[in-house]
Parts: structure tokens; C-alpha cells; sequence
């Protein structure tokens, strides 16, 4: 896959050099040449000093031939700008900003561009650390409002049907590990003590899984 990322910050050398460890081709615009020392000498992408509203220096970074985008910058409108201009002009398809502010990532999602809020994320994921100690997340999707966690099927649980557990809109087991094989169970499936539960379930709605699991 062919990545532009506008930002080398802490996030965009980070996003840039996992991309990158992964094989995919990399471009990263900072108008701040010092920023590029975030990225460790294996880089193997493309580092593109310039201003990302100035059309050529996009150009330059491929952005024309790209499949994806993301703007990392520190400023909100900055990115959400960038971010409307890679999807409407460059006809990008994956096309992801980060917003600060939570009311504006609101606002520009519904705008149309997808945006992921860290301070929401963050805020969310520190709350499960404190509140869910029981569940372990391995997947949040958006800005946390469905997440997918695992947990293991105690004693008192064994010998119920996973039926039990799904709740529509608000808890689905998605996947049981038992005895080292996965597989996606039917909802007459009979849980067994030491399973590790793959659930998804709705932010709101994990007091409730908690209590199903017998965690509360």
C-alpha cells in the first residue's frame, strides 16, 4: 500500500516507521526539516519537507498515485482541511485525520471525514483501565465506541450457551479459543471452563457484559 502521512510528530514517525516495517511505501511531509530526526535511520520511506498545503509539495509525495492519507499535525483545522482536500481533490481512499478536540472530531466526521479524537481515545481507554479490570481489550473501533474484549470463561459460566451472553445492538461473542483452536461459535454453543471469549461489545453496554460474565 502507498501511505502519505502529513506531520512527522510523535505520531507520524511512529505511524511512518510501523507502516513502513510492515512493506508498505511511505511518504511523510513536515515543513520542519529537524522533525525528520523523530524517524530512525532504517526508514526505509520518503521524507518530504514542505508545506502540505502547497499542492506541489503533496504532489511530491505522491499523493496523486496514493492509498491512503493521514494527517497527524498538532492543529485541528489543519488536518481536517488537508484531510477534506485529499478525499474531494486527490480522490484518496482511505483518508484519516486526528482531531484534538472531541466536539470538533464529531463535527468533522459527520462532515464525511473520518477522524480519530486521541484525547477521546485516550480518556476512554484510561476509564476500561480503571472500571473493566476484567476485560481485556484487543480491538476499539472508531473512537471506542465498540470495542472487542477478551476474557476468560470462569467456572460459574461453564455450561451456558453462548446464546446467553448475546445481547443485539449491545454484546456478540464473536470467536471462543479452546485448547489453542479459534473458531466462531453458533449461539447454541456450550461455553467451558478456561474458553477465552472474544466479545464485542457497545461502550455502554459493558457493565452489563460484566455482570453476565460474573465479573460484578
Amino acid at each position: 500500500m502507498r501511505v502519505v502521512i502529513v506531520g512527522c510528530g510523535r505520531v507520524g514517525a511512529l505511524l511512518a516507521t510501523l507502516l513502513a516495517q510492515d512493506g508498505h511505501q511511505v511518504a511523510i511531509v513536515d515543513r520542519n526539516p529537524a522533525a525528520f530526526r523523530r524517524l530512525p535511520p532504517t526508514f526505509a520511506g520518503r521524507a518530504v519537507e514542505g508545506d502540505a498545503f502547497d499542492l506541489e509539495i503533496l504532489r511530491q509525495a505522491g499523493i496523486e498515485r496514493t492509498d491512503a492519507f493521514a494527517t497527524v499535525t498538532a492543529g485541528d483545522n489543519t488536518n481536517y482541511v488537508l484531510a477534506a482536500m485529499a478525499r474531494r481533490r486527490f480522490r484518496v481512499p482511505q483518508v484519516v485525520a486526528r482531531i484534538y478536540d472531541p466536539v470538533r472530531a464529531d463535527i468533522y466526521r459527520r462532515l464525511g471525514v473520518p477522524t480519530i479524537s486521541s484525547t477521546t481515545w485516550g480518556a476512554n481507554k484510561i476509564r476500561d483501565l480503571i472500571l473493566h479490570l476484567g476485560l481485556t481489550s484487543v480491538l476499539t473501533v472508531a473512537n471506542a465506541e465498540v470495542e472487542v474484549v477478551e476474557v476468560e470463561v470462569s467456572a460459574p459460566l461453564a455450561g451456558h450457551e453462548v446464546l446467553h451472553l448475546n445481547v443485539p445492538e449491545e454484546v456478540q461473542v464473536v470467536a471462543i479459543v479452546r485448547a489453542g483452536r479459534a473458531f466462531i461459535p453458533s449461539p447454541l454453543a456450550t461455553l467451558e471452563t478456561g474458553d477465552l471469549l472474544y466479545v464485542a461489545v457497545a461502550a455502554a453496554a459493558k457493565e452489563r457484559l460484566e455482570s453476565m460474565l460474573m465479573l460484578r
